[in-house]
């Protein structure tokens, strides 16, 4: 492949589907990932601070309010799309040691070509299942673990357990926190069981977001922070409301109101996330 102008899309068929990379016509150097039609991954090469989707800023949040600024972390990645969090925790916690994992090996490479992240050995991308890669790891070796796993524009069923959740809960250390995207809209069900289930695993929870998804008037995406120790609710809530996109924070008797009671998911019984709604996706042409 030759080398790309500024203005170029790139459309190239990965493991997956169809992957396309578009320049951002309002930043420089600023491409988002689609993986069939849907959004994946925004990331600016020349300044990986720079978070355009409103999820990404609030994983981000967390993760920069759950331990001392600058401080390195263990942070595991389920999910890689584009490396837009990788990149950014590279960024503003130098000396992290992070795995990413992504299933799709042919976008890994395409991504690595085209959107290459800057050089660091203690930066690894394992093409491999989440699940997979969780059962593979040690107890207690992370002190973060992201989950941002979509096929389809939604997450595997096997993702979303609390088999799969007490694989998460096991490689965290003592203090460590599960940050979780959850894609949903009306009426919920797939973001209020996740909460119940992740819940009966990790106890102590918050749930950020827009206010119109946390009341089930639209699709949208939800984060889920969970550990064994109480978030730093007062710092999470200012962020959220300092946001481009003010958002807010759920926690205690607010999600057990959220939950409502619902059950927990079981691998036997789990399902792939809530569909998107048709045509929510649109990226200029």
């Amino acid at each position: 492949m030759g080398r790309k102008r500024a203005t170029d899309r790139i459309v190239a068929q990965v493991d997956t589907g169809v992957a396309e990379l578009v320049p951002d016509p309002d930043r420089a150097g600023s491409w988002t990932l689609l993986l069939d039609g849907a959004p994946q991954s925004h990331v600016d090469l020349t300044d990986p601070t720079h978070l355009e989707f409103e999820y990404v800023r609030r994983l981000a949040a967390a993760i920069d309010l759950l331990a001392p600024a600058g401080a390195p972390l263990r942070v595991l990645h389920l999910g890689g799309g584009a490396l837009t969090l990788p990149r950014y925790v590279a960024a503003t916690r130098p000396g992290s040691t992070q795995r990413v994992c992504e299933v799709d090996g042919t976008l890994v490479d395409l991504v690595r070509r085209e959107l290459p992240w800057p050089p660091d050995h203690r930066l690894r991308v394992r093409v491999a299942d989440a699940r997979a890669v969780l059962t593979d790891a040690r107890d207690a070796s992370f002190d973060v673990v992201v989950a941002d796993v979509f096929a389809g524009a939604r997450t595997p069923a096997h993702l979303t357990s609390a088999e799969y959740v007490a694989e998460v809960a096991r490689v965290l250390r003592p203090a460590g926190w599960y940050l979780v995207n959850v894609a949903d809209g009306p009426p919920l069900r797939h973001a209020r069981r996740q909460v119940a289930t992740v819940r009966s695993v990790l106890p102590r929870v918050a749930l950020v977001g827009d206010a119109a998804v946390l009341r089930g008037r639209r699709y949208g995406n939800l984060v889920l922070l969970a550990g064994r120790t109480d978030p730093p609710l007062p710092q999470l809530t200012r962020r959220a409301a300092g946001d481009w996109f003010p958002g807010r924070v759920l926690s205690g008797e607010d999600l057990d109101r959220f939950t409502g009671g619902v059950p927990v998911v079981r691998d036997a019984d789990a399902t792939d996330s809530t569909p998107p709604p048709p045509g929510i996706f649109s990226v200029g042409r």
